[in-house]
């Protein structure tokens, strides 16, 4: 199973980011998706996650209301849609997919590769 994300960047506070994750070797799963991000010196973190059907979708507190995960399952991909960025957004941002919906880290069992996502104030 590999997960490929894609999309971070250098953008300045109140700008918008997409982020893309590419789920691939894992025909037939009915799994939950997520992201995590970890800042320098911090421990990994839940951004959001969302289940195979979508109806059960999880946020952070730090990202309520600015960030959106979505789904593609044809395309087997995750999404996260980051509008109105902070500079302590910035952070490594994995996709990752978990064995349950608990969205701890200790639950995923496959991560990607990370993807730099800077903030500038």
């Amino acid at each position: 199973v590999q997960l490929q994300a894609s999309g971070g960047g250098l953008v300045e506070a109140g700008d918008s980011l997409t982020l893309s994750c590419v789920v691939s070797g894992r025909a037939g799963g009915a799994d939950p998706l997520a992201w995590f991000r970890q800042a320098t010196g911090k421990e990994r973190e839940i951004v959001a996650g969302i289940a195979w059907s979508a109806e059960n979708v999880y946020y952070a507190d730090s990202v309520k209301g600015r960030f959106t995960i979505s789904r593609d399952n044809v395309q087997n991909t995750v999404f996260l849609q980051m509008n109105s960025l902070k500079p302590e957004d910035t952070a490594v941002y994995y996709c990752a997919l978990p064995v349950d919906v608990t969205w701890r880290s200790s639950s995923v069992r496959y991560w990607g590769q990370g993807t730099q996502v800077t903030v500038s104030s």
